[in-house]
This record gives structure tokens, C-alpha cells and sequence, in this order.
């Protein structure tokens, strides 16, 4: 049996996640978004923080409860560890439906990121093409969520958005064709999001529209923090001034059906 976490618990459990340096974590433990869960209330010795698409797992991978923590997740999820004893359980738990893949890491140093140099790269947009800060217009258009599906996915609803996220959009024939937004938001910053229209791509688009948040977000004091998928969002990444710490393991669990399991 595992229990959802309050934000009590969150505390008790935050000193699990201190060696993973995801922001998505805090998002949770910070209490903007995504759910916990623990293997004991009173005790908790494992946890689980989940945020969109994301799984993280921490504390004794031995501990009572742990499978049922691993078992709790959607039909398909990303799930992150920090050492090799959860790995090896999720690979037992998971077994044939575990796909371990390697995501790239950034570090998090505001020096790294040069304003002027970023401004410099908003202006390189092809004619016919437009920048605009994603408003109440933008957030309703369907093309935006025809480039990707996960854009204000992780917030309440629009108006959550536009009260606590940020982003900007690319429009052509006044349609979104690439957008840069904050997947997540954390106290210190957001988590972000960038995604092309394929039929729009190699023209520099996803690199103007993520200075432009870029920007914006170091206007406003908070750090746009980058992990990337691939090897193409990780050579934009060093494009835009990120320093790469190397790649890590991630686990994509696609299981038959949900087996969320918590109480």
C-alpha cells in the first residue's frame, strides 16, 4: 500500500531528491504541481514525485512498498533515479516493458546565459514569420496544441497559465508553427518546453522562440532551466549557452494498462 503526500510529508521526504537536480522535483515539492506519494505516512523510507510525463523515484529502493511504488504509474511514463539500485528494481518490476534511453543534463548558472548574445539571436526570423508572447489569443488558437498536445498540459486550466506561465509563440499565415513555454514552473524558475511544426523546421525558428523566453525569464529573475530529450535539443541547448554535465539514464515504462495503485 502507498498514500498520496501532503505537503508535510513532501518536506519530510524532500531530503530523498537532494542528489537529482531536476526542477520538475521541486515543482512538486515546492507544491506548484504534480502529486507524491510514500510508502508510510508516519515513516516514509521510499517516494515517488510525478509531474506530466515524469516519475522520480528516491529514499531505500529495499523498503517495504517500493514495488507498489513502481507499479504506479500511467501506460506510458518517463521515470528518473539517481542510482543503480532503482535501477536494477524497476528493471525487475518493469521487466519487458522498461526502455532505458539517455536524456542530457544542463547546469543551472544564470553566468552562462548572455542577453545580449540571446537578443541577437531573436532577430533572426525568416520573413513571414511572427514572435509574439503566448496571451490569452495565442493560448486559445488549436494550432498551438497541433505543434504539441503538452503545452499548459501541467497547469489548472488557461487562466492558470497565463497567471503563472510564460512563453512565446512563432506564427505563420497567423497560425503557431513553433512555441517555447514553461513546461513546469518551480519558486526559482520554470522547466521548458519547445516543440517545432515539422513542416517548419531547419529555418532557426526553435532557436529564436527559445532566446525570446529565454530572455524574458532572466528579465523577470527566474532561471529557464533546459533538460533535453535528444541530441538535437541538446546541441540547441549548447547553441543558446546552456553547459552541458553529461547524459543520464532514463527509464520509458510503457506497461500494457495503468497500474496506478495508490490509496
Amino acid at each position: 500500500m502507498i498514500y498520496e503526500a501532503d505537503q508535510e510529508i513532501k518536506q519530510k521526504v524532500s531530503k530523498y531528491f537532494t542528489a537529482m537536480e531536476d526542477t520538475t522535483i521541486l515543482s512538486c515539492l515546492q507544491g506548484h504541481m504534480g502529486k507524491a506519494w510514500v510508502n508510510n505516512k508516519e515513516n516514509p523510507e521510499a517516494a515517488q514525485i510525478m509531474v506530466g510525463d515524469f516519475t522520480f523515484f528516491a529514499g531505500n529502493s529495499a523498503a517495504e512498498g517500493v514495488e507498489d511504488l513502481l507499479k504506479n504509474v500511467p501506460e506510458h511514463i518517463l521515470a528518473i533515479v539517481d542510482n543503480d539500485e532503482w535501477k536494477m528494481r524497476i528493471e525487475e518490476v518493469h521487466k519487458g516493458n522498461a526502455e532505458r534511453i539517455q536524456r542530457h543534463a544542463f547546469r543551472k548558472e544564470h553566468k552562462d546565459l548572455d542577453p545580449t548574445y540571446l537578443r541577437k539571436l531573436t532577430a533572426n526570423l525568416p520573413v513571414g514569420y511572427e514572435l509574439r508572447k503566448i496571451d490569452k489569443s495565442i493560448v486559445s488558437m488549436p494550432s498551438l496544441f497541433k505543434v504539441s498536445p503538452d503545452f499548459i498540459k501541467q497547469f489548472d486550466s488557461i487562466a492558470d497559465f497565463l497567471e503563472r506561465g510564460i512563453g512565446f509563440a512563432i506564427l505563420f499565415d497567423e497560425k503557431v508553427v513553433s512555441a517555447a513555454a514553461s513546461y513546469s514552473i518551480y519558486d526559482e524558475g520554470i522547466e521548458i518546453e519547445i516543440v517545432t511544426d515539422d513542416n517548419h523546421r531547419n529555418k532557426g525558428l526553435a532557436t529564436c522562440v527559445a532566446a525570446a523566453l529565454i530572455v524574458n525569464c532572466l528579465e523577470r529573475g527566474q532561471y529557464p532551466s533546459w533538460d533535453a530529450a535528444n541530441l538535437k535539443s541538446a546541441k540547441l541547448a549548447t547553441k543558446l549557452g546552456y553547459v552541458s554535465i553529461g547524459s543520464y539514464d532514463t527509464y520509458h515504462i510503457h506497461t500494457p494498462s495503468s497500474h496506478l495503485v495508490h490509496k
